[in-house]
């Protein structure tokens, strides 16, 4: 069964590893990889990845891309957007701290972010214009 606006929106907010596909160009499938990201509902995916990359370009080049959050238990859940790229550029101390918090123990936030070097790191900002989701869990 497709989720509730509200249930899609709360289950993208939570602290899910992503998967993020943008286009590869001709002949080629999507470039599909694994991202931390951060959301608040009703706004923008935020992620962040260093400018230099492979995927950076692309997302850069393609201008949309599209990510998929799951679980699969208790009951297989997933959300998937699509949406423009709406702004980038470089990544603030704060965006680092916030994205990296949701996905680390929090006494190793700090040696992380201050391990990074935010001369290289970019945030994309993602506006979700389409949207799908499931929850298996009325199956069983």
């Amino acid at each position: 069964m497709p989720l509730s606006v509200a249930a899609r929106e709360a289950f993208l907010a939570e602290a899910h590893i992503a998967s993020l596909a943008v286009e590869a160009g001709k002949g080629r499938a999507p470039l599909t990889v694994p991202v931390w990201y951060d959301y608040s509902l009703g706004g923008e995916i935020r992620f962040l990845t260093d400018g230099d990359s492979l995927k950076a370009r692309l997302i850069a080049k393609a201008g949309r891309l599209s990510m998929l959050v799951q679980r699969s238990s208790p009951t297989y859940r997933y959300v998937s957007v699509e949406g423009p790229v709406v702004q980038s550029g470089p990544t603030t101390l704060e965006e680092l701290t916030r994205i990296s918090g949701r996905y680390l123990p929090p006494d190793a936030v700090s040696g992380y972010v201050h391990g990074s070097d935010l001369n290289v790191l970019v945030t994309f900002r993602v506006l979700p214009e389409r949207w799908l989701s499931a929850d298996l869990g009325a199956l069983g």
